[in-house]
């Protein structure tokens, strides 16, 4: 793959080398832009797109103008879109002939990874993927206290905050539903809140003693009273906590049937690694799924496409 163009966030990253951004040594020779239509211009095959949100205005106009996306950014599905915003990107796949798919670490390569496992089975009852894991080097106050750390475990609706900070794993959770043929009834959210028992500082945040350090739920697909698919986490962040199920961390990655199949994946650093924390795999571990996948996107029928009508998703052997 070449890469053409840039898109920055940020006013002092425009008119960066791409390379300079990344820390890479050596100049690609393309420089960061906050124009869209001018990278439009470059009729790019495809792009990645990951910001922390979606925002529909920027997905249409890049479909429709031909631009497949692969994107990290909360969608697999695009369940949890409005139907007039979901509409709107179907046109604009349809005007583009372009296609849009969503993956990451987690939902995404989890998923994945659930839906191969069940390939073992004679019969499945439910696939089950926890995110087992210190939350505490993700340093990004808003959404740890969007996710409830640091807050009052009775604040009122902090159930339904976490829910749709998380909403999107309820779309990784009913495209696992099509893959194995359940045809889901409902969805629901169940969360629960574990306190502090002393203060933690942790840099960018406190988490003071008697307010939420641990974060456990799932959201479940069901079919009438059987609940087959689950995705969720069992998140803790700071020392003075003790969460329901001990941390693993990792991703773990279960079905229930015949025979139940369980694996636990864990994002470890190679031997070169020089990063203090481990926070740069977790960029990678997200980052990697969507963008290895631009091949087969580019080849995909228009439209919305899940990890369930992709061939498998691989890295690319390592060069020199």
């Amino acid at each position: 793959m070449d890469l053409v163009g840039v898109y920055a966030h940020g006013a002092d990253k425009v008119g960066v080398d791409a390379a300079e951004l990344a820390g890479w040594p050596t100049p690609t020779g393309v420089t960061a832009t906050d124009d869209i239509e001018a990278l439009i211009a470059l009729r790019p095959d495809a792009c990645c797109y990951n910001p922390l949100w979606p925002n529909v205005d920027e997905l249409t106009r890049l479909l429709e103008a031909g631009v497949n996306v692969c994107s990290s950014a909360a969608w697999i599905t695009g369940g949890k879109q409005t139907p007039e915003d979901l509409d709107r990107i179907r046109k604009a796949c349809a005007t583009g002939n372009s296609t849009i798919f969503g993956s990451g670490a987690h939902p995404g390569m989890t998923n994945m990874i659930g839906m191969v496992l069940s390939g073992a089975c004679e019969s499945v009852d439910e696939i089950r993927i926890t995110e087992s894991v210190d939350c505490s080097t993700y340093e990004s106050a808003g959404t740890q206290s969007a996710m409830g750390f640091g807050r009052d475990p009775n604040t009122p609706d902090l159930a339904e905050s976490v829910r749709r900070e998380s909403e999107v794993f309820a779309e990784s959770a009913a495209m696992m539903a099509d893959a194995i043929g359940a045809t889901l009834d409902r969805l629901t959210f169940d969360v629960e809140f574990t306190a502090a028992t002393g203060d933690t500082d942790l840099g960018f945040m406190q988490i003071p003693t008697d307010t939420v350090a641990g974060v456990f739920g799932y959201h479940r697909g069901w079919v009438g009273e059987k609940n087959v698919v689950s995705v969720g986490f069992n998140w803790t962040m700071g020392n003075h906590v003790t969460p329901p199920k001990p941390l693993e961390h990792g991703h773990v990655i279960q079905v229930f049937g015949t025979p139940n199949m369980r694996t636990v994946l864990h994002c470890l650093p190679p031997r070169d690694w020089q990063e203090p924390g481990f926070m740069g795999l977790g960029m990678i571990y997200t980052a990697m799924p969507v963008t290895n996948a631009v091949p087969a996107v580019v080849a995909a029928s228009p439209g919305i496409v899940t990890l369930k009508d992709l061939p498998p998703v691989t890295g690319r052997a390592r060069r020199g």
